[in-house]
């Protein structure tokens, strides 16, 4: 797959928990830096870049030196505040080094859905890009119980990045999992299953998706498909990226080979051996 016959401007980048994060909660240092590194370094070819990153309630989990995730609902809002603290003094202090300016942005879902509020994060989007400044978005846990609920609302923010392409009115939403992208069937358990490299019919691949492969992440290729119809619908292409490896962002927007899948509309469905 190569994504070359268009060239982004505004790009939005997501990050699930088994990327930031070690099977302990603890964060993936050395896969942080170079996640900040290379988004820094596109950022400085001109591209305009929103980061929606999850991992709050992992990353407070293993902070505060919890054996396990909670189940307890007080419980994942105490740790969520703790990890969002945490990933945010980590983002602002690695960005910092690369000359680029940080900004939070908690969203719940009734703002995107209520019209007024929708308008203000809007606008609070494009002063960002105006200012130059890097938007790191998250569902707000610690004060709206229905958004971690489940597994969260927005499932492992794969939802919400596709809500923020839309209203940031970006070229392209890379999700960056634990996994290459769309199979014909698990890849763990049949390792001769066919990736798909282009999606155009989602309706032809949504028997296929299956639950998540992390044990501190939430979401699965369910909301991975789900985030794409937001997307396809409003003709914004989506790439699912392992993201063990940060670096294969250069080569997507280099337009080189890439292990990945494309969802893009009207593209025909194109896949590939996995050997």
């Amino acid at each position: 797959m190569k994504y070359s016959d268009k060239t982004p401007k505004r790009v939005v980048i997501k990050v699930g928990t088994s990327t930031l994060a070690h099977e302990t909660g603890r964060l993936n240092l050395r896969r942080m830096e170079s996640l900040t590194r290379v988004i820094s370094d596109l950022k400085n070819r001109g591209l305009e870049i929103v980061l929606v990153s999850s991992g709050a309630i992992g990353v407070g989990s293993g902070k505060l030196g919890l054996p396990s995730r909670p189940s307890d609902m007080p419980t994942k809002q105490a740790v969520a505040a703790v990890g969002q603290c945490e990933l945010m003094y980590r983002y602002d202090k690695l960005f910092e080094e690369y000359n680029h300016t940080v900004a939070q942005v908690l969203l719940t879902r009734d703002v995107v859905d209520e019209q007024h509020r929708r308008e203000n994060v809007i606008n609070t989007f494009e002063r960002l890009f105006a200012l130059h400044a890097l938007p790191i978005v998250n569902e707000n846990d610690t004060v709206c119980v229905e958004e971690i609920e489940s597994g969260g609302r927005f499932g492992d923010n794969d939802t919400l990045s596709a809500l923020v392409s839309v209203l940031t009115k970006a070229d392209l939403l890379v999700l960056c999992s634990d996994i290459d992208g769309l199979y014909e069937s698990d890849p763990h358990q049949n390792p001769d299953a066919g990736r798909f490299s282009c999606v155009g019919d989602l309706e032809a691949v949504k028997g296929l998706a299956g639950g998540s492969l992390s044990a501190n992440g939430t979401g699965g290729m369910v909301t991975k498909l789900q985030a794409a119809e937001i997307c396809m619908a409003e003709e914004i292409d989506m790439v699912i990226l392992n993201g063990s490896n940060p670096e294969l962002l250069y080569d997507l927007f280099d337009g080189k080979e890439l292990a990945g899948t494309l969802f893009r509309k009207g593209a025909g469905n194109r896949m590939e051996s996995n050997h």
